[in-house]
């Protein structure tokens, strides 16, 4: 069986058929690193001002070879259908040898996490209270505003949906602090590193 590439993710991976193969041991080390920590930006621009290119070229190249173990893994593509999918994307037999290995390697890992199926929390409905406290015995003229949140998510547990209720707390600058945060996890969340991991793991 052979796995067939979008045109987007061959160009990526085309200019690796480019390189030398230590180069492409260099790709390869920094795509482990990628699957186990995320991405290095630092590693990335050490590498793309080696072979003086943008450091996007090597980003994506990056991208490309974790997209190509995934899809691999996801199909159980044996060794030998690995080397011949590779073969006909341009790869050199020396190249071959090198992604092989690095197939061979991390292809248990990856199907470990492949399998697994994590239940997560998702949202069901929130609710919110803004309260004052006017005054006290010591200040007769102080307010302190609070806002009591009810969040309610709902899990699905092997076929079993569980509802749960969190009750939270806060003051007006911490509020400020949780929407600035999830206005950012939301802009990250379109980035377009984000959309190529949601990419990957669609296909």
């Amino acid at each position: 069986m052979l796995i067939s590439l979008k045109k987007t993710h061959k160009e990526h991976l085309h200019f690796l058929t480019l390189q030398q193969v230590k180069i492409v041991e260099d790709f390869c080390t920094l795509a482990i690193d990628f699957v186990d920590n995320g991405p290095n930006l630092e590693n990335y621009t050490a590498l793309s001002k080696k072979l003086e290119v943008e450091t996007d070229v090597i980003q994506n190249c990056i991208y490309g070879i974790t997209q190509l173990l995934l899809l691999s893994c996801k199909h159980k593509l044996s060794d030998a259908d690995f080397r011949d999918s590779i073969l006909t994307l341009g790869f050199s037999s020396d190249q071959q040898v090198v992604l092989s290995n690095l197939y061979s390697a991390k292809q248990d890992e990856i199907h470990a996490v492949l399998e697994v199926s994590i239940p997560e929390p998702h949202y069901d409905d929130l609710r919110w209270r803004f309260e004052a406290q006017v005054s006290s015995r010591s200040l007769l003229n102080h307010v302190v505003p609070v806002i009591t949140i009810e969040l309610t998510t709902k899990t699905n547990v092997d076929g079993t949906v569980e509802t749960e209720k969190c009750n939270l707390q806060t003051d007006q600058n911490n509020l400020l602090h949780i929407i600035n945060e999830l206005e950012r996890a939301l802009s990250e969340s379109k980035s377009r590193h984000s959309r190529k991991i949601q990419r990957a793991l669609k296909n």
